[in-house]
Order: structure tokens, then sequence, then C-alpha cells
């Protein structure tokens, strides 16, 4: 059974609805109790892609509601809590308690609570003289977000920005490094597996690995741990393996434009949580969820967005076509007559209808929701010549850079300002060496169009430095030209011309190649150097000695420090299905990310190393 972290993610929440009871064979809580939710902002955005309000009345939940809301008191129904442990919901709960809200109160928090936290509420409830309110505390490890089977974040905003903060000291960096851990622990508790790490050294990126290494450790060492349930498995099914990165090691894919309807769909119009709205010709705002439920996005989420027209409109055909077909079947018979021997069959053709329709009607639905998507993004696209945008930035990773002219007509065309940003950024990152009058000429068209350089001048920064780009990786270029030549028998330049399937650009390949050489365990020049940790293994043997944990592996979790999106995630999940067998991945960031959003983050970055819009600062 391939690891299904939405499945799993669902099972814990029903579980913790049912009061922590085990769950009828339904997959539904006790209906017949009846019981509240309480939630804070954080918890309520885990709950939302994964359990419909809708669904909660099948769980028994009747009424739900923020923890920093004035409530009234419910008597004689327990509460379930779902909060982060934080001192303030501690001190609500007191509050709460002590106001006796609530029968009794079922405490779940998202993490493990830290001991003053707990003592906390133990001291205040006594108190109070309510501690016989509270009937249980949970930890619950549920502290991430899960978009789809394969997909989850950890909803920790700004990691980018943090973690690359000139001015952070130790202290802050060890918080967030903390943080990230906390998170991953909780993805790994609730897929009750502990994988083996491979990550880059240096950087981010070992810093967690070594941290969730020592962490697993030592809740290995406890006999009743949240793993146990899976350690019979080790022998019987294999292992996945953790692969952790940092952003810096591929930062094109997290600003460049892309025309695939998810990825669009996510730039354009802030798919936030599985859900967006939508403008409607009427003026309103319409709200719309796009998740497994909805087969029209399931099937065609990844197609470039002139296909997914097609597909609508093919779609929008057939069910004229079904429907033409019902009304022909209920239309009597040619007008003649009924006579006795037809009544069976008229009646028959009349059922079929009538069953037909709340298919046709939802199909019509699912219909009507992408015709209104797609319209809406037809409009932007023509308004700032998407199109243009992601087929001249593939093309520049590909070739490495563009004719200077076509260069200063896209910076002067159509677009807005993060459009435009976002293209100069790219060329920037795919040109192997620019002159200065070149990017002068750059900074200078940016600022006539009143465009704030910061973000640029951060990334020509960490160029001038040699960060780790994914095309000057540690492995230097001609190393990967090399690995991509054996590896596909010839030069990335021709493969990329020839095979489309391998997404619009060689460039976006540096992740899902890199993990493909992690899974398939054979040593190339990419990743011999990367760390490799067994949480399970004894401390002193050393883990690059044990060769049957390099693979292969037929599972991998992949988690992109400091902001991850949805064009990284589709191209994972193409090369994980184009494999024989097929190949499993769970891909997870610390926050799913707009091009838009990261230039922000890369923007605050350059003026707080003084590289601000005035152009003044010495370039390299």
């Amino acid at each position: 059974m391939a690891l299904n972290l939405r499945q799993k993610h669902t099972e814990c929440i029903t579980r913790m609805l049912n009061l922590n009871q085990p769950v009828n064979a339904g997959g539904t809580a006790n209906e017949e109790v009846y019981k509240i939710i309480i939630y804070d902002r954080f918890c309520q955005d885990i709950l939302s892609p994964l359990i419909h309000v809708k669904d909660l009345r099948k769980h028994g939940v009747t009424l739900y509601f923020l923890i920093d809301k004035d409530r009234k008191p419910v008597h004689d129904v327990p509460a379930v809590y779902f909060v982060q442990p934080t001192h303030l919901n501690v001190q609500r709960i007191i509050s709460d308690a002590s106001s006796s809200l609530y029968d009794s109160f079922h405490l779940n928090f998202s993490s493990s609570i830290p001991r003053p936290l707990l003592e906390d509420l133990a001291s205040g409830t006594i108190n109070s003289e309510s501690i016989e309110r509270i009937a249980k505390v949970h930890d619950q490890y549920l502290e991430f977000v899960t978009l789809e089977d394969n997909l989850f974040s950890l909803a920790y905003k700004n990691c980018y920005l943090q973690l690359n903060d000139p001015s952070a000291g130790d202290k802050e960096i060890d918080e967030i490094v903390e943080k990230i851990v906390s998170g991953l622990f909780s993805v790994l508790a609730t897929l009750a597996v502990v994988p083996v790490i491979r990550c880059p050294r240096g950087g981010p990126a070992e810093m967690v690995a070594s941290l969730l290494d020592q962490r697993l450790r030592d809740h290995l060492l406890a006999k009743n741990n949240l793993f146990s349930e899976g350690a019979n498995f080790t022998s019987s099914f294999q292992r996945p393996v953790l692969c952790l990165f940092d952003r810096n090691f591929e930062l094109s894919v997290a600003i460049q434009h892309d025309f695939r309807y998810r990825p669009l769909v996510h730039d354009v119009l802030g798919l936030r949580l599985n859900r967006l709205n939508v403008q409607e010709d009427k003026g309103g705002m319409k709200s719309y969820e796009l998740d497994r439920s909805d087969p029209f996005w399931m099937a065609n989420w990844s197609l470039e967005f002139p296909e997914v027209a097609v597909k609508i409109e093919s779609q929008l055909g057939k069910y004229k076509k079904d429907v033409e077909e019902v009304n022909k079947r209920t239309g009597g018979s040619g007008g003649t007559e009924f006579d006795g021997t037809d009544l069976v069959g008229n009646t028959k053709h009349l059922m079929n209808a009538v069953n037909s329709l709340p298919e046709l009607t939802e199909r019509k639905q699912v219909i009507d929701k992408h015709t209104n998507i797609a319209t809406s993004l037809l409009g932007e696209i023509k308004e700032r010549s998407l199109d243009s945008y992601a087929k001249k930035e593939s093309d520049m990773l590909v070739r490495g850079g563009i004719d200077r002219n076509e260069l200063l007509g896209v910076l002067k065309g159509k677009g807005s300002k993060a459009d435009k940003l976002r293209f100069a950024i790219i060329y920037l990152i795919s040109t192997e060496s620019m002159p200065q009058s070149e990017v002068e000429m750059i900074e200078a068209a940016l600022r006539e169009s009143e465009i704030d350089t910061s973000a640029f001048q951060y990334v020509k920064k960490i160029k001038s430095l040699n960060v780790s780009f994914a095309s000057a990786n540690s492995a230097s270029t001609s190393n990967i030209v090399d690995w991509a030549e054996k590896l596909y028998g010839q030069s990335i330049s021709a493969v990329t011309a020839g095979v489309k399937n391998l997404l619009s650009s060689d460039h976006q390949l540096a992740l899902p190649r890199a993990v493909e050489a992690l899974m398939e365990g054979k040593p190339n020049p990419e990743n011999e150097s990367y760390l490799l940790l067994d949480p399970r293994a004894p401390k002193s043997s050393s883990a690059s000695s044990s060769g049957h944990l390099k693979g292969p592996f037929k599972e991998a979790i992949v988690f992109m420090i400091g902001g991850g999106n949805y064009v990284e995630y589709g191209s994972l999940q193409e090369f994980a299905n184009r494999q024989q067998p097929v190949k499993h991945i769970i891909y997870g960031t610390t926050e799913i990310l707009t091009g838009g959003e990261f230039i922000e983050q890369l923007g605050v970055l350059g003026q707080k190393m003084g590289l601000g819009s005035s152009g003044a600062v010495p370039t390299h």
C-alpha cells in the first residue's frame, strides 16, 4: 500500500472528533454523541481541506466556533478543542472551563504541549475548581496542512525570508529549524514511518536533517512510541527516503510563470487551501473548491491552459448530447397513440431519465465552474500577456538568455510590475555571465516602470556570491551536463527540444532529477556528497557505509525548505508516474507560494541588505 497522507491525516482527525475512540467501519465518528468543536485559525486551516463543514454533521458535530470568539454556554454536550499549544489558547481554555461553558473538555493540541504550558493548564483549572471538567488532554501531532493525497504544507509564512535574513542570529535560526522539524515530525508520525534521510550538505537542509534525526532517535527509545505500529513492517515493506532541499537549490522554478492549469489558477486567481474566489459577470464573487471531489480538475490540472479550454468545450458538447438523448427518450413515441404494449418501455425510459438527472445536473455544475474559472483566467492572460511570459521564460532557461531587444520589449510591454520583475530575475538567473552595462540597462528599465528593484538586486548579489543555483550546482555545471548526457544519451538541449513531456524546460528538472538519483541509489556526481542519516541505525555505525540504505526506494517524501509551488509538485508527480513500476512521491514545503509572493520575500531581503531601488549600490 502506497503512503496516502490525506487519508491518514483524515483518519487521525476523525478519531479526534470521535473523542479519541476507535472509529466505526464507515470511517465516521459516532453520530449518536453530539459534540461541538472549538479551534483556532491555524487548526481551522488544517481541517478545512480535509473535512467540509457539511461533513461535520456525519461525525456528530453540531456546532463549531473559533476559540477567540465570545461563546455562550452549551450544556450537556462534550466540547472538542483542536488548537495550537500556545499561552493564549491555554489561558482561553482555563477561562472557558472556569465559566462552565461546556460539560466536558476534550483538549487536542496540534503538536506536543510543552511542560510549562501543561502546568499552567493544571494550576489554572485547579485554582478555578474546574479541573474535573477536563476529560482528556491529547498531543495530536497534526501540525501541517494536507492539500492532496501527496501534497502538504507546514503553513509556515515567510520562512525563506527568516532563514536568509542577514540580521537573524543563531537563536532565531534555531527556532525556525525547530519549528520545521516539529512539523515534519508530525507528518512522519501521522504516516507512522521512520524514513532514511538524505540532503545536500550545509545550509538549512542539513540543520533540519540533523535535528530531525535526533528527534526521531530520542522518540524511538520510548517503548510505546508513535512509530511502534509501523515497526513490524520494516522487513516486509521498504521504508521511504526523505529528501530535504533548500529553496536556493533552484530559485527559478519559484519565480517563473507557468502555463499549466493548476499553477496558473494558483498564480493568477490565488488558490488557497483548495479554494478560490472568481469574479462573476454580475459583479459578485463566486467561491469554488478545487479538490478530489471535482473529476474535471483531477483529470486536467496538469494540462496547458489552451488544452483545458478544449476539454471544457468537449465536456459541454457531450453534456448537451446526453441531455438531448434524455429529452428524446422521454418525449413519447413520436406522437403516435400509446398502446398497451409500449407502456412498460415508456415507463422504463422515464425511470432512466429521472435517474440520470442528478448526474447530469452535477456535470453541468462542474462545466459551469470551470468555464467561469477559464474565462477569468483568459481575461488576465490577455491583459498581462501571460502566455508570452511563460514561453519566453521557459526558452531563456533552456537556451540561457534571450535577445536584448526582446527583453526590453517585455519590460516595456504588457504585464503587472510583479510580472516584469519576475521576468527580469529569470533573465538574470538564466544568463551565465552578464556585462555590467546590461545589468544597468535592465535596472533602468525596471525603474522606468516604477518597479522596486530590491528583489532583482538581491538575486544579483547571491548570484555573484555563487550561492548554489541548480545551474551552477556544487557539482559544477559541466558535471551535470556530462551526467545528463549519460542519462539520456544526448545533450540537454536535444533532450529538451525533443521531449515535451519532460515539462516545458530541462531547467525545471533539477529537483525531479536529484530525487530520481536519490531514489535510484546509484552513484552520480550530483548527490555523492549528500548526507545520509538513518534514525533507526545505531549512532556509532557510520551511515554512509550502510550501502542498503542508499536505495533503490519505491517511495519518497520530498520536502522544500523556504517555500514550494505547484510547478515543482507537478513535475515530481509526472516523474513518479512515468517510472516503471510507478514510484510514489509525497511533496511538502514550509509554505506554498506564487511567484509574486516569493519575490516579495526576496525584495524584503534586498532592502534589509541595503540594496534598494536607488541604484546607488555598487554593482558587481
